[in-house]
């Protein structure tokens, strides 16, 4: 039987003491799209390191594809949150870009004809072909995120992990990323970290709501339960095109 893309069995966390995550179960498929909500502190950033093999938990079991995190890291990309770099530093696109062919290129002998090609295609994918040769330091935040995007797809991942994407971002890049990482998804299981509820209606197949603990929802849909735990109240959203409440209105008391 093919492993699972994640397998997260019963993982516990914690930093200094303070308990983070409790008890988090679930496992996703090969070829999903997941998209991780809940509440800021609640424990989605550091679930998402977790199966990177960044943290390492206090107890329970990570699989990626069927090996521990710190073995499958060749078979993962990630974007982070924040990506901090000095933009007058002289770096192209294209060279940032070609930072994910490293482990793939032979110490000392640098970039390889088939790497230069490989990273112009991903650049293509992204829509960022014709910016190849301009400073990065010079692009606008929607279009950085593309280029970071592009580094973690030249490793050629089969998990792209990314947290919160769409971060500092303007609102018309929202719907064209994740349009973009729709059309990845064809070829990459991902995962992303959000809190843009409504993308996460329209997008995404399995929900996983975190805030200490987790609940997983294979249908891409957000449930009242979710919503409940994470957070406590009445939410709008907008999806397709049309509004829904997915928490009942509080009874007046």
């Amino acid at each position: 039987m093919q492993p699972y893309a994640i397998e997260v069995e019963h993982v516990w966390f914690s930093y200094e003491g303070t308990k983070v995550l409790s008890d988090v179960t679930f496992s996703l498929a090969k070829g999903e799209f997941l998209g991780i909500i809940g509440p800021n502190g609640g424990g989605k950033t550091t679930l998402l390191r977790l199966m990177l093999g960044i943290l390492k938990p206090e107890r329970g079991r990570i699989r990626i594809l069927g090996q521990e995190p710190n073995a499958a890291s060749h078979r993962m990309g990630y974007v982070p949150q924040n990506m901090d770099f000095n933009r007058g530093f002289p770096i192209s696109v294209m060279d940032v870009a070609l930072m994910g062919r490293l482990s793939r290129s032979r110490i000392g002998r640098g970039y390889s004809q088939e790497d230069r090609e490989k990273v112009q295609e991903i650049l293509e994918w992204v829509g960022m072909r014709d910016y190849r040769s301009r400073p990065i330091g010079k692009l606008s935040t929607g279009q950085r995120q593309r280029v970071f995007i592009a580094r973690a797809l030249a490793t050629e991942p089969e998990i792209l992990f990314l947290d919160e994407p769409t971060a500092s971002v303007d609102i018309d890049f929202h719907t064209d990323l994740y349009d973009l990482l729709k059309e990845l998804n064809k070829e990459v299981t991902i995962v992303v970290i959000t809190h843009d509820i409504g993308i996460v209606s329209s997008h995404m197949r399995s929900i996983a709501c975190v805030n200490k603990h987790c609940i997983f929802h294979e249908g891409g849909e957000i449930t009242q339960a979710m919503v409940d735990m994470a957070y406590q109240c009445p939410v709008d959203l907008i999806a397709h095109g049309l509004p829904h409440r997915v928490l009942h209105t509080h009874e007046e008391e």
